[in-house]
Protein backbone atom coordinates (compact mmCIF):
# COMPACT_ATOMS: atom_id res chain seq x y z
CA UNK A 1 0.00 0.00 0.00
CA UNK A 2 1.07 4.01 -0.66
CA UNK A 3 0.13 6.49 1.36
CA UNK A 4 0.20 9.52 2.98
CA UNK A 5 0.63 10.16 6.90
CA UNK A 6 -3.17 12.23 7.06
CA UNK A 7 -1.19 15.70 8.05
CA UNK A 8 -3.74 18.68 7.92
CA UNK A 9 -2.58 20.51 4.65
CA UNK A 10 -1.11 17.86 2.77
CA UNK A 11 -3.69 15.43 2.52
CA UNK A 12 -7.55 15.34 0.91
CA UNK A 13 -7.10 19.20 0.69
CA UNK A 14 -9.76 19.01 -2.38
CA UNK A 15 -12.34 18.21 0.66
CA UNK A 16 -11.68 21.89 1.88
CA UNK A 17 -14.09 23.35 2.11
CA UNK A 18 -16.87 21.86 3.02
CA UNK A 19 -14.19 20.72 5.22
CA UNK A 20 -11.14 22.38 7.44
CA UNK A 21 -7.88 21.00 6.84
CA UNK A 22 -7.49 19.54 10.04
CA UNK A 23 -10.99 17.50 9.59
CA UNK A 24 -10.03 16.61 6.33
CA UNK A 25 -7.16 15.44 7.90
CA UNK A 26 -9.39 12.79 10.20
CA UNK A 27 -11.62 11.61 7.00
CA UNK A 28 -7.76 10.75 5.57
CA UNK A 29 -6.98 9.07 8.89
CA UNK A 30 -10.65 6.94 8.75
CA UNK A 31 -10.00 6.12 5.37
CA UNK A 32 -6.32 5.27 5.68
CA UNK A 33 -7.39 2.64 8.62
CA UNK A 34 -9.90 0.97 6.64
CA UNK A 35 -7.60 0.30 3.99
CA UNK A 36 -5.04 -0.69 6.16
CA UNK A 37 -7.47 -3.26 8.55
CA UNK A 38 -8.11 -4.85 5.13
CA UNK A 39 -5.22 -5.47 4.08
CA UNK A 40 -4.32 -7.14 7.38
CA UNK A 41 -7.04 -9.92 6.19
CA UNK A 42 -5.89 -10.99 3.01
CA UNK A 43 -3.88 -13.74 2.40
CA UNK A 44 -1.02 -12.16 1.34
CA UNK A 45 3.30 -13.11 2.26
CA UNK A 46 4.62 -9.65 3.00
CA UNK A 47 2.23 -6.45 3.74
CA UNK A 48 4.33 -3.24 3.25
CA UNK A 49 3.37 0.27 3.65
CA UNK A 50 5.02 2.66 1.23
CA UNK A 51 4.45 5.82 3.71
CA UNK A 52 5.07 9.71 3.53
CA UNK A 53 5.50 10.78 6.58
CA UNK A 54 5.39 8.82 10.44
CA UNK A 55 2.92 6.25 10.92
CA UNK A 56 0.36 7.17 13.79
CA UNK A 57 -2.25 4.96 15.68
CA UNK A 58 -4.05 4.16 12.39
CA UNK A 59 -1.33 1.88 11.79
CA UNK A 60 -2.20 -1.86 12.63
CA UNK A 61 0.13 -4.87 13.23
CA UNK A 62 1.24 -6.88 10.57
CA UNK A 63 3.35 -4.06 8.19
CA UNK A 64 6.67 -3.17 7.15
CA UNK A 65 6.51 0.36 6.68
CA UNK A 66 9.22 1.95 4.39
CA UNK A 67 9.72 6.00 3.43
CA UNK A 68 8.67 6.86 0.40
CA UNK A 69 11.29 8.39 -1.85
CA UNK A 70 11.07 11.80 -3.44
CA UNK A 71 10.01 12.74 -7.37
CA UNK A 72 6.18 12.49 -8.77
CA UNK A 73 3.70 10.20 -8.10
CA UNK A 74 4.66 8.12 -11.40
CA UNK A 75 8.15 7.82 -10.15
CA UNK A 76 6.85 7.47 -6.09
CA UNK A 77 4.41 4.01 -7.50
CA UNK A 78 7.05 2.53 -9.64
CA UNK A 79 9.60 2.68 -6.12
CA UNK A 80 7.31 0.96 -4.04
CA UNK A 81 7.08 -1.77 -6.83
CA UNK A 82 10.91 -2.22 -6.29
CA UNK A 83 10.39 -1.97 -2.53
CA UNK A 84 8.55 -5.46 -3.36
CA UNK A 85 9.78 -9.22 -3.02
CA UNK A 86 11.32 -9.23 -6.74
CA UNK A 87 10.60 -13.20 -6.63
CA UNK A 88 6.67 -12.69 -5.88
CA UNK A 89 3.53 -11.23 -7.71
CA UNK A 90 2.93 -7.90 -5.93
CA UNK A 91 -0.78 -5.87 -5.60
CA UNK A 92 -0.49 -1.99 -5.04
CA UNK A 93 -3.02 -0.16 -3.45
CA UNK A 94 -3.71 3.86 -2.29
CA UNK A 95 -5.44 4.79 -0.01
CA UNK A 96 -8.39 6.27 -1.30
CA UNK A 97 -10.61 3.34 -1.71
CA UNK A 98 -11.80 3.08 2.00
CA UNK A 99 -14.85 0.80 0.78
CA UNK A 100 -12.18 -2.04 0.07
CA UNK A 101 -12.92 -5.50 1.34
CA UNK A 102 -11.04 -8.76 0.74
CA UNK A 103 -13.69 -9.97 -2.16
CA UNK A 104 -12.71 -7.03 -3.82
CA UNK A 105 -9.69 -7.94 -4.26
CA UNK A 106 -9.72 -11.74 -3.82
CA UNK A 107 -9.83 -12.51 -7.68
CA UNK A 108 -6.21 -11.28 -7.43
CA UNK A 109 -5.43 -12.95 -4.48
CA UNK A 110 -6.51 -16.61 -5.01
CA UNK A 111 -4.35 -19.69 -5.85
CA UNK A 112 -5.32 -19.42 -10.02
CA UNK A 113 -4.78 -15.46 -10.22
CA UNK A 114 -1.60 -15.40 -12.00
CA UNK A 115 -2.22 -18.50 -14.16
CA UNK A 116 -2.01 -17.25 -17.84
CA UNK A 117 -1.96 -13.57 -16.46
CA UNK A 118 0.64 -10.66 -15.80
CA UNK A 119 -0.91 -7.98 -14.23
CA UNK A 120 -4.51 -6.97 -12.53
CA UNK A 121 -5.81 -3.48 -13.20
CA UNK A 122 -8.23 -2.07 -10.94
CA UNK A 123 -9.87 0.76 -12.90
CA UNK A 124 -11.69 3.76 -10.96
CA UNK A 125 -14.64 5.47 -11.73
CA UNK A 126 -12.92 8.71 -12.90
CA UNK A 127 -10.37 7.34 -14.96
CA UNK A 128 -7.57 6.84 -13.03
CA UNK A 129 -6.92 3.29 -11.39
CA UNK A 130 -7.09 2.57 -7.35
CA UNK A 131 -4.98 -1.32 -8.45
CA UNK A 132 -2.20 -2.12 -10.18
CA UNK A 133 -0.81 -5.92 -9.88
CA UNK A 134 2.20 -7.17 -11.64
CA UNK A 135 3.72 -10.96 -11.44
CA UNK A 136 6.86 -9.27 -11.97
CA UNK A 137 7.42 -6.09 -9.69
CA UNK A 138 10.36 -4.75 -11.54
CA UNK A 139 8.38 -4.42 -14.79
CA UNK A 140 6.54 -1.47 -12.89
CA UNK A 141 9.61 1.40 -13.75
CA UNK A 142 9.03 1.28 -17.83
CA UNK A 143 4.99 0.97 -17.16
CA UNK A 144 5.02 4.17 -15.09
CA UNK A 145 7.45 6.06 -14.98
CA UNK A 146 5.89 9.12 -16.82
CA UNK A 147 2.87 8.18 -16.75
CA UNK A 148 0.39 11.08 -16.98
CA UNK A 149 -0.93 10.88 -13.74
CA UNK A 150 -4.47 12.92 -12.21
CA UNK A 151 -6.01 12.98 -15.64
CA UNK A 152 -9.24 11.14 -16.66
CA UNK A 153 -6.77 9.55 -19.22
CA UNK A 154 -4.54 7.95 -16.79
CA UNK A 155 -6.24 4.51 -16.50
CA UNK A 156 -6.32 4.50 -20.53
CA UNK A 157 -2.98 5.36 -20.72
CA UNK A 158 -1.59 2.51 -18.44
CA UNK A 159 -3.98 -0.07 -20.05
CA UNK A 160 -2.18 1.16 -23.20
CA UNK A 161 1.70 0.73 -22.14
CA UNK A 162 0.61 -3.27 -20.53
CA UNK A 163 -0.89 -4.15 -23.68
CA UNK A 164 2.38 -2.40 -25.37
CA UNK A 165 4.61 -4.49 -22.90
CA UNK A 166 2.41 -7.74 -23.79
CA UNK A 167 1.65 -8.18 -20.63
CA UNK A 168 -1.91 -10.39 -20.16
CA UNK A 169 -4.40 -8.47 -17.68
CA UNK A 170 -6.90 -8.50 -15.93
CA UNK A 171 -9.40 -6.75 -14.52
CA UNK A 172 -11.18 -5.72 -10.69
CA UNK A 173 -14.28 -4.34 -10.20
CA UNK A 174 -14.13 -0.27 -10.72
CA UNK A 175 -14.21 1.59 -7.85
CA UNK A 176 -14.55 5.66 -6.38
CA UNK A 177 -11.71 7.29 -5.21
CA UNK A 178 -12.44 9.64 -2.24
CA UNK A 179 -11.10 12.73 -3.87
CA UNK A 180 -14.03 15.57 -3.28
CA UNK A 181 -16.90 16.04 -1.48
CA UNK A 182 -19.60 14.63 -3.57
CA UNK A 183 -17.50 11.66 -3.92
CA UNK A 184 -16.68 10.85 -0.05
CA UNK A 185 -20.69 10.87 -0.04
CA UNK A 186 -20.99 8.01 -2.73
CA UNK A 187 -18.13 6.30 -1.02
CA UNK A 188 -19.90 6.69 2.81
CA UNK A 189 -23.47 5.90 1.19
CA UNK A 190 -21.83 2.18 -0.52
CA UNK A 191 -19.69 1.62 2.78
CA UNK A 192 -21.94 2.88 5.78
CA UNK A 193 -19.76 0.09 7.99
CA UNK A 194 -16.81 1.69 8.12
CA UNK A 195 -14.81 4.21 10.04
CA UNK A 196 -14.66 6.38 6.53
CA UNK A 197 -18.26 6.46 6.75
CA UNK A 198 -18.80 7.12 10.48
CA UNK A 199 -16.16 9.84 10.33
CA UNK A 200 -17.80 11.82 7.05
CA UNK A 201 -21.22 13.90 7.42
CA UNK A 202 -22.68 15.17 4.29
CA UNK A 203 -22.40 19.08 4.24
CA UNK A 204 -25.13 21.56 4.89
CA UNK A 205 -26.87 23.87 2.79
CA UNK A 206 -25.55 26.20 5.63
CA UNK A 207 -22.00 24.91 4.78
CA UNK A 208 -21.39 22.33 7.68
CA UNK A 209 -18.01 20.84 7.33
CA UNK A 210 -18.72 17.18 6.66
CA UNK A 211 -17.25 15.66 9.43
CA UNK A 212 -18.74 13.81 12.25
CA UNK A 213 -18.21 14.76 15.75
CA UNK A 214 -18.14 12.94 18.73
Amino acid sequence: MIAKAPVPGRVKTRLCPPCTPEQAAEVAAAALADTLHTGARLPVRHRLLVLDGQPGRWLPPGYQVVPQCGGGLDTRLAAAFEAADPGLPALLVGMDTPQLTPGLLAPALGPRAWQDCDAWYGPAADGGFWALGLARPAAARPLLRGLPMSSPHTGAELCKRLAAAGLRTRELAVLTDVDTAAEAQQVADAAPHTRFAACWQPPTSAGAHGLATA
